[in-house]
């Protein structure tokens, strides 16, 4: 029975120092909130899910919700055998709980660069160094970094190198778009996934910008992002305007034509562009200017001698043409479109683009995502080339010129691009890690020649 209250005030005694260490690393840890530090089971959770680890924490926090009811069923039980079994329980989960929670806590040795003596302490006692990591000043967390001769966080204690971000290394813009994202996450069922991170560029006007990347890699996030539909951690700044804080003046500058025609069929053309242009345009536009822009954005996307028959009898062509004429109206400033020519053959999709081509030459930024880019390419001026790292999440691999694109993947066409950040179960090389560091530390690079 000693053993019994001995097992029951120790594990007490641990679970409460435990939580109070949890509690002050939370926040270096990157915890949004801190009362799960006393909650047991989800507090081991948090904690591998913080290191990268949401398995282990799932596992170790399962564990250790097994482990506290242990404690209490081997302090209730009076019977002599049923305690004694109790206290087996309670040893193997101990045991199980100790293994699991020491693999977190290498991970975040790692984390903050720390040396492997530090895990001396934690067979001391496991919350002594996350007591101490989280009240020392000294100790940061250091989630990006490069160790010399590609060695892993932490190990050996040679002088490591702190990583710029994208958004350190490109500054703001006030001309054109300007796209600063930190990151963009979503919560499912009550877990937190980074869809995109770490994207910074500056889009001038005038530009025709395609957008690369395999499936997964967050072209539909960046977009959704860019244009107030999914706001991210982020700055997006459209001709000095910030889209996020003054999104009721600047959305009606924004065009988007998704990848569906949702037109309708049982109208003509003319009647379906002019019923946009009614909706969309602000109420101080006159009759007269309304007929002007339609007349002018019929003619550039060549549907005014069809503009009588009805949408429903159009082509494939002429039905992405409606659609973008659609958008037309408003005079966007940015001007973005998914796959406008999907299901186009070749001839057709080089008239949709020489249209898109006439529209940015005209002021605009206009990105376009397509799957078909290598028999357009000579029309744009840039290229976004977004990847899925090894963590699953969308990263920047590049941006410049087609030219400067192939140059930095070594690769002749855009399609061999996304192949090499494609991963090797999609069939691709499997080098998205890789080429987004390169383009990182390009970046970087550039910034210190542009301030020398």
């Amino acid at each position: 029975m000693q053993y019994q209250w001995f097992v029951t005030i120790s594990g007490l005694f641990d679970w409460l120092l435990l939580s109070v260490a949890l509690f002050v690393i939370s926040s270096k840890l990157g915890w949004k909130k801190r009362w799960p530090a006393w909650i047991p089971g989800y507090r081991i959770y948090c904690l591998g899910d913080s290191v990268g680890m949401s398995k282990e924490g799932m596992y170790c926090g399962i564990m250790d919700i097994l482990f506290v009811n242990s404690v209490i069923a081997n302090y209730a039980v009076k019977e002599e055998r049923i305690g004694t079994l109790a206290s087996l329980i309670h040893l193997v989960l101990f045991i199980f709980l100790f293994i699991y929670r020491l693999r977190i806590y290498m991970q975040i040795l790692k984390l903050f660069g720390l040396d492997k003596k530090w895990i001396i302490l934690w067979l001391i006692a496991n919350w002594l160094p996350l007591l101490i990591i989280g009240v020392g000043d000294k100790y940061q967390p250091q989630r990006e970094r490069i160790m010399e001769e590609g060695e892993p966080a932490g190990a050996g204690g040679k002088p490591v190198t702190e990583k710029a971000s994208l958004n350190e290394s490109v500054p703001e813009t006030n001309e054109g778009l300007s796209v600063h994202l930190k990151e963009r996450v979503v919560k499912d069922f009550g877990k937190e996934h980074r869809l995109l991170k770490d994207v910074a560029l500056n889009i001038p006007p005038k530009s025709l910008v395609l957008l690369l990347g395999g499936s997964g890699a967050g072209k539909t996030t960046l977009i959704n992002a860019v244009i107030g539909y999914e706001q991210a951690d982020a700055k997006i700044l459209l001709n000095g305007v910030d889209v996020y804080e003054d999104y009721e003046s600047v959305k009606h500058k924004i065009g988007f034509v998704p990848q569906q025609n949702l037109i309708r069929g049982k109208d003509t053309v003319i009647n379906t562009v002019g019923d946009a242009a009614e909706m969309r345009l602000p109420t101080s536009v006159t009759k007269e200017k309304r007929e002007q822009i339609i007349k002018e954005d019929m003619d550039l996307l060549g549907l005014t001698s069809g503009q009588d028959g009805l949408v429903a009898k159009k082509s494939g062509g002429q039905l992405r043409r409606i659609c973008i004429a659609m958008e037309l109206v408003t005079d966007p400033v940015l001007f973005i479109l998914d796959e406008p020519d999907s299901g186009l053959d070749g001839v057709i999709s080089r008239e949709i683009f020489t249209k898109l081509r006439q529209i940015a030459d005209e002021g605009r930024i206009v990105i376009v995502i397509t799957h078909t880019p290598d028999r357009v390419i000579d029309l744009f001026d840039k290229v976004i080339v977004l990847a899925k790292d090894s963590d699953k999440t969308g990263r920047l691999a590049f941006y410049g010129s087609p030219k400067e694109a192939k140059a930095f993947f070594g690769k002749e066409t855009m399609e061999q691009i996304v192949m090499s950040v494609n991963s090797k179960e999609e069939g691709g090389e499997g080098r998205a890690d890789e080429l987004v560091e390169k383009y990182r530390a390009l970046a970087a690079s550039q910034k210190g020649g542009q301030a020398s």
